[in-house]
């Protein structure tokens, strides 16, 4: 049997010079080739698509705001920072990037769907249907008569959950709700459609619409002994644990004697 002698080392050592030339001249190539695309105009952006919900905002007018904005070319724009800038036009709520061979980005919009004003009247912020606050012109919101919501920094997703759940409990009286606020203690507080505004207290939201619901089932009953209607209704106060305190336009519970004085 023959036996195969091991190579010589001078040998061994010309193959691995070899084979490291060959890899360097290799890895020489493709940064070549990368340094060449990173260099090369085609590849530059050469345009941007824009898709999705553009309600709010002209697909032409966003990219030629963002354009200037963009840093780098198609394969160096970092699609994060992209993201970013369309995500900082009003109305835009999300947007998604994607590269499209040779030179252009294709962007998905998704606008807020505004569902309610939140703070004070005057602010421009809205609530979506998220329950994110966000920041735009008011003037053009195209829905009709959002409620106002408002409460704590960071609970418009709470405040707006509790509308949802209050909404429809008014429904008996034929009343809408527009206004509803969260105090720092906890305690809500509405303003309906008639101007009557309603003390709920604090409690879970199953705890607040089981005192709305008392309340809505048996006040046309309450103010009939009045002479009067539910749209009679001036205030009222639901934190009662036995019942409710009203106030009643055009009735009162001071006696003559004390109305004199």
């Amino acid at each position: 049997m023959t036996q195969t002698l091991p190579a010589p080392f001078d040998v061994k050592l010309m193959n691995m010079v070899a084979t490291t030339l060959f890899l360097a001249c290799v890895a020489m190539a493709l940064a070549a080739v990368v340094w060449w695309a990173l260099r090369n105009p085609v590849f530059a952006i050469g345009g941007i698509t824009v898709q999705g919900e553009v309600a709010h905002n002209n697909a032409v007018t966003l990219r030629a705001n963002v354009a200037p904005r963009l840093a780098g070319n198609f394969f160096t724009a970092d699609l994060a920072q992209v993201r970013a800038i369309f995500e900082s036009v009003p109305w835009v709520r999300h947007a998604v990037v994607r590269r499209e061979f040779p030179n252009r980005l294709d962007v998905t919009l998704q606008e807020h769907q505004p569902v309610a004003y939140w703070g004070a009247d005057g602010e421009s912020r809205l609530v979506n249907s998220f329950g994110e606050v966000f920041e735009a012109n008011v003037d053009e919101v195209e829905a009709d008569e959002l409620p106002h919501l408002s409460g704590p920094d960071g609970q418009a997703a709470q405040v707006l959950a509790m509308y949802r759940v209050l909404k429809p409990l008014f429904a008996p009286l034929d009343a809408t709700v527009e206004e509803l606020d969260l105090s720092g203690r906890g305690g809500w507080r509405v303003q309906l459609d008639s101007g009557a505004a309603i003390e709920l207290g604090r409690g879970s939201p199953g705890e607040v619409a089981a005192r709305v619901q008392r309340f809505t089932h048996t006040l046309t009953q309450v103010v009939s002994k009045y002479g009067r209607k539910a749209d009679s209704l001036e205030a009222a106060d639901l934190r009662h644990a036995d019942g409710y305190a009203l106030r009643l336009r055009g009735v009162t519970t001071v006696g003559a004697d004390a109305r004199k004085k």
